[in-house]
């Protein structure tokens, strides 16, 4: 039986974009023009797009067109990290380390072999964590601005864990999940996995469009909202009060969930108060230690309201048993004696140098960012190609992610999310030179 003929297009496409024979950063036809072309219906011709779409080929920007995708930059580049050469910088991925965290993990090693029960952390652990663990991340939370009890409180294996044990105890297969049009694409990831209907909210200037979120919660059945109020990532803004105070009464009024993501909150001095500080009843908050202290550590947190508790701890159960208590003891000691504290207030004035850096060395160019965020959002002149401009970049060893892991719309941005954590000082400087000579330079293109 003979293909139908929208296929050989498609096949036609993915030939001719393989070879190289469409360049990467083309502009295909118009819908009505590919139809008028091959003599074609309107429809058959959006087909052929929506397929080359789904095979990685094409990228679709409202208002723009139709694009030839650069085939050389790896799939799922910003969302699956990436094996990075070893002459190369990595501004796709945030590890932000301090000098003589080796020496504090040496020693906290040697305090937790000394101590009486070390028997213990051989053994399993309740799936929540130890109880005297749970107490030092409440204590931690109420220098934060947050009193929550123990009892509330879960360990996971970082805060990607804890926000995968909470869609596996809240949500459902088709919920419907409001988000930031541009988000953490973990929560991306996680939402792919468990088959969640993300709803994108567009953003202004300084926090989400609170009108839209309202039009959809009248509209959708709304199960949960995914947000990040302190340091939103990759935006870098922080919702004001009296935006939490609205928030708040949204997710009250249509009875839907809060998920509030604190991954990069320690970065922000005396920000407004969570969202679980004032709806702790409908908020699931969810942190970890992974940037404030070490990313090899993996111990993350989950504060969850009563009623959720339960199925949260199957998860756990189902996922990790318990995180492993060696990690576990180092990060609560930490937290006990001052050390993430320190280690907080250290970073803060190291991404803050950053930041500095990146304002420096990119002057001139759009950046939206945080004061004292590890990463900065840099959108592309409109008839800038990210993939093209992060091919470009990657044959100079410099690593960036594109808009596309982080957007949850139909319409992808150009821009470039860039990584200020991972490499020293002076070689951020002259990566991020590199980066501004690469940007400006393709605009004369």
């Amino acid at each position: 039986m003979a293909a139908p003929r929208y296929k050989l297009l498609v096949d036609t496409f993915a030939s001719e974009i393989r070879s190289g024979r469409l360049a990467a950063g083309a502009r295909l036809p118009t819908h009505r023009a590919l139809a008028a072309r091959d003599g074609i219906a309107v429809v058959t011709a959006t087909r052929v797009y929506a397929e080359l779409e789904a095979m990685g080929l094409v990228s679709r920007e409202q208002g723009r067109g139709t694009f030839v995708r650069d085939m050389t930059v790896p799939a799922g580049h910003g969302i699956d990290q990436q094996v990075v050469a070893k002459d190369a910088v990595d501004l796709s991925f945030n590890y932000p380390s301090l000098p003589g965290q080796a020496d504090l993990l040496r020693q906290a090693l040697r305090e937790v072999a000394a101590a009486g029960d070390l028997d213990s952390l051989l053994r399993y652990q309740p799936h929540r964590g130890r109880p005297q663990d749970r107490a030092s991340i409440a204590r931690h939370l109420r220098r934060r601005g947050m009193t929550t009890d123990a009892g509330r409180i879960a360990i996971a294996g970082g805060a990607q864990h804890g926000l995968a044990v909470t869609v596996m105890a809240t949500l459902n297969a088709g919920d419907v999940v409001a988000v930031d049009a541009l988000t953490y694409p973990g929560f991306k990831v996680l939402a792919d996995a468990f088959r969640l209907d993300l709803e994108p909210i567009p953003a202004t200037t300084d926090g989400p469009d609170f009108d839209a979120l309202e039009k959809l919660c009248a509209t959708r059945p709304v199960r949960a909202i995914y947000t990040m109020p302190t340091l939103h990532n990759p935006l870098g803004w922080v919702m004001s009060a009296a935006d939490r105070t609205r928030l708040i009464k949204i997710a009250r009024q249509y009875g839907s969930l809060i998920i509030e993501d604190a991954s990069y909150a320690f970065l922000v001095e005396d920000p407004p108060p969570p969202l679980a500080a004032s709806a702790p009843d409908i908020t699931v908050y969810v942190s970890g230690f992974s940037k404030s202290i070490a990313t090899g550590l993996r111990v993350g947190y989950v504060v969850a309201p009563p009623d959720t508790l339960p199925p949260l701890e199957r998860a756990i159960r189902a996922t990790t048993w318990n995180t492993p208590a060696l990690t576990t003891a180092i990060a609560c000691r930490w937290l006990d004696d001052g050390t993430a504290d320190q280690l907080e207030a250290q970073k803060r004035g190291d991404a803050k140098a950053r930041q500095a850096i990146a304002g420096q060395e990119l002057a001139g160019l759009p950046l939206v960012s945080h004061p004292s965020s590890y990463f900065t959002w840099l959108p592309l002149p409109d008839d800038a190609r990210a993939d093209r401009l992060t091919a470009t970049l990657a044959r100079q060893r410099i690593s960036v992610s594109t808009a596309e892991p982080y957007t949850t719309s139909t319409h992808t941005p150009q821009a470039l999310r860039l990584a200020l954590g991972s490499t020293d000082l002076d070689r951020l400087r002259s990566t991020l030179r590199t980066v501004r000579q690469v940007v400006l330079e393709d605009a004369l293109i």
